[in-house]
């Protein structure tokens, strides 16, 4: 047992010794020595240079820039170039193709089952866990969030959402409706959170989704860049789309604000002391924008692509102001979080990431740290970072501190370290990558772990006439389906044998009325008639700032409730087909939903 952990379970003791009629003071000194609460936020999409702490003098975000001042800046700290995979390997302190993420949809951006999370570590050692956001790591249970160590979840478990006003969220599995701007809201959630738990050590995790597109932001945001001149550009400025930035910078200021309602309520709940504040992003940025002058962008594995901020606070335990080069990654995040909060990190799998504790307390660095490689990775392509070199995915040598910019390939210059780095992205892509399956072929579960399960239209196939409503498959709804020939699939396997009630979220033009749906499960099936026209207006492009980036519109889509269905524990096929098309087209799907009888 290490002195730190062995000094926190003295001080749960401690706190449990003191009873509920202690004197104020006591109370009050048991609170400052229990376990430190920890609060993550996570941007997505904001690129290094998105802050005025790290250069950016086209806007103000004072409340980050107090995180960073006040704690210790990690300022070549790397992530994966997009979402999904950056967020399994913060929850896994494992590099992600260990853990089956792929890609950013379609059941490839789920975490594999047996890969533990830093909630499942905080949860089992006492602290009471919640996650307000963006998830990206699978919908169904077990994959979902409430199965994976959250006991409290409130947001969307897709890659990216089509309207940030008073969306369609979440909470704890079950649809509701959002209020608001959709950061604003789920700052509020994870702030009940805080107010609720400030009595007992919490794990507080806030994954946003902007500034990833689509490009909204409330207008006391926007009002202020709508107009303004953008002097500090991408180092290339032909690229950069103005109209783009301007809402970047107005969504990165929303944030800022945000992020000071939680400073804030640290500070009135008198707790500020004892919490771990972290805040990172997930990729690089997703227009061309300033970003240091950094060579690419979200979804390149040069530098531009996977360096991002990262600061850490804790006041009284960690120095204020200090800033570090030394190069870390998200898969330190596990296990340096545990080591500050003295919880056991006994993960049943080994670790990539390194227990950054030494170097945020600006103690001697171990030799672990001192000689570490980082890779990044992105659909085949890898790079590797050491402290002074990154070799590309072409076997290309920079030099980043004579050349941050990665203007000049010095490979000729130091062969025997562009030779031994690409034996290095060899043998880490015959470990790593290798425990990668060639295919996801896994199912998505029915009945696993909770009554409803919900099947969205990302993780179904279109067959036929069928099309999704826009390029990205993520937040999309399936239309376009005119023929009984038509099909939509999913490739489920039900966990739990017993009645389902299927049900079907959809819309249906007046003119449709009558159309007759089947819906199976292998040889067992059920129908029903639609009856009802339900034809709501598409929304989202009204509050658009810019050009969206593949997102589709969205629409509300009413349940329409099936005959109930006997099923049986097994792999199978879901299948919707039009056994009737009496108009034009048949519905259109935006999901799934199997809700067991129990």
């Amino acid at each position: 047992m290490s002195t730190r952990t062995h000094r926190i379970m003295l001080l749960f003791l401690g706190l449990a010794a003191i009873g509920p009629h202690a004197p104020a003071a006591e109370t009050r000194k048991a609170e400052l020595r229990r376990p430190p609460n920890v609060v993550v936020i996570l941007t997505d999409d904001m690129g290094w240079g998105d802050l005025s702490c790290t250069g950016n003098t086209n806007l103000h975000t004072p409340n980050i820039d107090s995180i960073a001042r006040q704690g210790v800046t990690l300022d070549r700290f790397y992530v994966c170039p997009v979402c999904s995979p950056t967020r399994a390997e913060f929850l896994t302190g494992r590099y992600h193709p260990r853990g089956g993420v792929r890609n950013v949809t379609s059941g490839g951006e789920r975490l594999d089952l047996d890969e533990q999370t830093i909630a499942d570590l905080f949860h089992q050692a006492g602290y009471a866990t919640g996650a307000f956001g963006k998830w990206h790591n699978g919908t169904q249970f077990p994959y979902h969030p409430n199965a994976r160590g959250f006991t409290e979840y409130y947001g969307f478990t897709s890659g990216h959402w089509g309207h940030y006003f008073d969306p369609i969220l979440e909470h704890n599995n079950q649809l509701t409706r959002g209020k608001g701007f959709i950061i604003d809201d789920l700052t509020s959630h994870a702030i009940a959170f805080i107010e609720q738990h400030r009595g007992q050590p919490f794990f507080c995790y806030l994954p946003m989704n902007t500034p990833h597109s689509p490009f909204q932001v409330p207008d006391r945001f926007y009002d202020k860049f709508k107009d303004a001149e953008i002097k500090l550009r991408h180092r290339d400025p032909n690229k950069e789309s103005l109209e783009k930035t301007r809402c970047v910078l107005a969504m990165n200021e929303n944030i800022d604000w945000n992020v000071g309602r939680i400073l804030q309520c640290l500070d009135r709940l008198e707790i500020a002391d004892h919490t771990i504040v972290v805040f990172f992003s997930d990729n690089g940025p997703n227009s061309w924008r300033y970003n240091g002058g950094m060579k690419g962008r979200k979804g390149s594995v040069d530098e531009g692509g996977v360096r991002v901020p990262c600061f850490i606070r804790w006041p009284g335990s960690l120095p204020a102001g200090r800033k570090t080069d030394r190069i870390a990654a998200a898969i330190d995040l596990l296990p340096t979080l545990t080591s500050l909060a003295g919880i056991p990190c006994n993960t049943r799998k080994p670790l990539d990431g390194c227990d950054l504790t030494a170097l945020l307390e600006d103690k001697p660095v171990p030799d672990s740290l001192q000689r570490r490689r980082i890779f990044s990775h992105w659909r085949g392509r890898v790079s590797v970072r050491t402290q002074r070199y990154r070799l590309d995915p072409r076997g290309a040598l920079f030099d980043m501190v004579e050349d941050p910019g990665q203007t000049t390939d010095v490979a000729s210059r130091f062969p025997k370290i562009a030779q031994a780095l690409r034996r290095e992205v060899a043998r880490w892509k015959q470990e790593v990558l290798s425990e990668m399956m060639p295919e996801d072929s896994r199912p998505f579960p029915i009945g696993a772990g909770h009554r409803l399960t919900w099947l969205p239209a990302r993780d179904g196939r279109p067959h036929g006439n069928v099309r999704r409503s826009a390029r990205a498959p993520n937040c999309s709804y399936f239309t376009n389906w005119r023929s009984t020939d038509d099909r939509i699939t999913w490739d489920v396997e039900v966990m739990k044998a017993g009645r389902y009630r299927p049900v079907l979220y959809y819309t249906c033009a007046p003119e449709n009325v009558g159309c007759r749906i089947e819906l199976s499960v292998g040889d067992v099936a059920a129908q029903v008639t639609v009856r009802k026209a339900h034809e709501p207006p598409l929304v989202g492009a009204e509050a658009d700032r810019a050009a969206r980036g593949g997102e589709s519109l969205v629409k509300d889509f009413r349940p329409l409730e099936m005959p109930e269905m006997e099923l049986s524990q097994g792999r199978a096929t879901l299948t919707l087909r039009a056994v009737q098309i009496p108009g034009p087209s048949a519905i259109d799907v935006r999901w799934v939903l199997m809700e067991r009888i129990e």
